[in-house]
């Protein structure tokens, strides 16, 4: 016979100054609960408690590279909508003009794909100094 749980049907009524609500506010914000009670029914009665921990560099890092790949989601839109075209065109006279297209937008493809490359590259060498032990 399975167990019924029951209704939280119980108040506790608690003050605080409001450096200490901010602490605990501060210190609920780094857990994994969504609500407050939770965090704050499991802190009174002693339950383990996960927190996290973000290293605000890292979250830096993320936010580029969100930026690069939505970069390169546009170059890579441009090329297909190029390629259609000249696809279609294949032995018309717009041939010549949608390759003219092409070694424009290729023009335009280098410096940003450079650009890519050289922040990957920063980034990795970034995360590889994280990842070495620190000298004492």
């Amino acid at each position: 016979m399975e167990k019924q749980e029951e209704n939280r049907s119980r108040r506790v009524i608690v003050r605080f100054k409001p450096a200490e609500y901010e602490l605990l506010e501060k210190r609920f914000k780094k857990t994994l609960f969504r609500k407050l009670s939770e965090y704050t029914r499991d802190v009174l009665l002693e339950r383990k408690i996960t927190v996290t921990y973000r290293d605000r560099a890292m979250d830096d890092i993320l936010d580029e590279l969100i930026l690069l790949r939505q970069e390169l989601n546009a170059i890579g839109n441009n090329l297909n909508q190029a390629v259609r075209g000249i696809n279609s065109a294949h032995g018309n006279a717009d041939t010549r003009l949608w390759m003219n297209l092409m070694s424009i937008i290729n023009s335009k493809l280098e410096p940003s794909i450079s650009q890519i490359k050289e922040r990957m590259n920063e980034y990795a060498d970034i995360w590889s100094q994280k990842l070495r032990p620190a000298k004492a």
